[in-house]
């Protein structure tokens, strides 16, 4: 077989980088193929983090290396890759997820001795969509704003004092073949403050099994075996049908917050469809975050002090 089915071949249009080598090759690997794979893969993480620091820190120092966990299956794989390296982990609380899921995080730190930065936004779900209704598509970028960037930025402000001289190094769970808007993220990047890695970007969802096979102590998120998602953040932007139904089923305490929270929108005065949660009304952005599974990467460290 092609030695891409491997490893990953160089994009030829971006001199540097790589590209994914595609599932369907990964799935015709043997099981001694896709565990010589992931032990190569596993070495270019570290390759991408080391290139990441040679190519954006300078004369800098590193204050921290935070691992961006969700509580995903992506980000718990990356936290347990680099729970050697990272300093700190943090969790953006939406104020809109399943707290079984921000047990599993905080659980799962404390386990292996891992700083937890547990962020909340300055304005909770509940408070924004009382003004603005339940977001559609087109509002995503706005919640992810609200909801996940102003926590990231509040991390970065407790580590980072001293931004002419001081560098974060955010390690995020991005994978290139999550989605289109993904499919050319970036292996790392600087944003002011912030270097941004994404160290399994070429991943595939085989190679998160063979690696949590060969590791056997990858702990396992229980809202992503019964939601097939982490739940971290359930503002409704991209809900699919039936996704209300699926988390009464299992999280009904998470549901009937979602009730309470519609009456108080109603009751707010906002009409069809925007005191419905999960409407899916209007076309999707193209502006979004980094942290979300079907977003393109959009940096925020626009007020960043000179560098």
């Amino acid at each position: 077989m092609a030695e891409h089915t491997l490893f990953d071949a160089v994009d030829p249009l971006r001199p540097g980088l790589h590209a994914p080598t595609p599932i369907q090759d990964v799935a015709r690997l043997d099981a001694a193929g896709r565990t010589e794979r992931v032990l190569r893969l596993r070495q270019q993480a570290e390759q991408i983090f080391s290139d990441a620091l040679a190519t954006h820190l300078g004369a800098h120092r590193v204050v921290a290396v935070c691992v961006l966990f969700s509580g995903g299956n992506d980000s718990t794989a990356l936290a347990h890759l680099f729970r050697h390296r990272a300093t700190h982990a943090i969790h953006c609380n939406t104020t809109i997820g399943i707290e079984a899921t921000r047990e599993f995080v905080r659980a799962t730190c404390l386990e292996w001795g891992l700083p937890l930065l547990e962020e909340i936004a300055p304005k909770t779900f509940r408070q924004l969509v009382i003004e603005h209704g339940f977001p559609g598509p087109p509002m995503h970028p706005k919640m992810y704003s609200r909801l996940k960037e102003r926590g990231l930025r509040q991390a970065r402000r407790k580590l980072v004092t001293d931004a002419r001289h001081e560098r974060v190094v955010f390690l995020a769970g991005r994978r290139r073949q999550e989605s289109r808007r993904r499919a050319r993220v970036p292996l790392h990047e600087r944003d002011g403050s912030v270097i941004w890695i994404s160290p399994i970007a070429n991943w595939t969802v085989l190679d998160l099994n063979t690696y949590r096979q060969l590791a056997g102590d990858v702990p396992v998120n229980p809202v992503g075996q019964l939601l097939h998602m982490s739940g971290e953040c359930l503002c409704g932007a991209f809900a699919k049908p039936g996704e209300l139904e699926q988390i009464r089923a299992w999280y009904p305490e998470t549901a009937a917050e979602i009730d309470s929270i519609t009456a108080e929108v109603t009751a707010a005065g906002h009409r069809p469809p925007l005191n419905r949660w999960g409407h899916g009304c209007g076309p999707r952005s193209r502006r979004a975050g980094p942290l979300c599974s079907d977003c393109e990467l959009q940096l925020f460290d626009l007020d960043e002090e000179a560098s």
